[in-house]
């Protein structure tokens, strides 16, 4: 799905760390000619930033890697009615507790979660989202 000008998916890593991670979903979104761009806003430390770029942002699917407390997915489904995946990251403890934060959100904060450091699956969850729009 290609719309001219528009960008379709808006990874969004909490850190430059998570590299190994979103590199494996920009590849997937390559390869299918899905418009994206990457940001590398921390829930934590740029929360101001992050809150700017969600409003101003007209991607249609979020994907967010996140290793650690893993925050940012939930912090982004709260600010948005868009999807949003969250991709947790083998940091500490295999990456469980950053799978367990993302599937732990409360009632009313969606997050789709994909395996830990499974990016490309995120990007592939995305396309599959996207094309229930066409």
């Amino acid at each position: 799905m290609s719309i001219p000008n528009k960008t379709l998916v808006s990874i969004i890593a909490g850190s430059t760390s998570d590299k190994q991670v979103y590199e494996k979903a920009e590849k997937i979104l390559r390869e299918n000619n899905i418009s994206y761009e990457l940001k590398v806003i921390s829930a934590h430390r740029d929360h101001e930033k992050l809150d700017t770029y969600l409003k101003n942002c007209d991607s249609l699917v979020y994907i967010a890697v996140a290793g650690l407390s893993a925050a940012l997915p939930g912090v982004i489904a709260s600010k948005t009615n868009k999807p949003v995946i969250g991709v947790p990251v083998s940091a500490k403890l295999g990456g469980l507790d950053a799978l367990l934060s993302i599937v732990q959100m409360p009632p009313g904060v969606p997050v789709a979660s994909v395996g830990i450091d499974r990016g490309d699956n995120a990007a592939l969850l995305a396309i599959r989202i996207l094309d229930l729009l066409k």
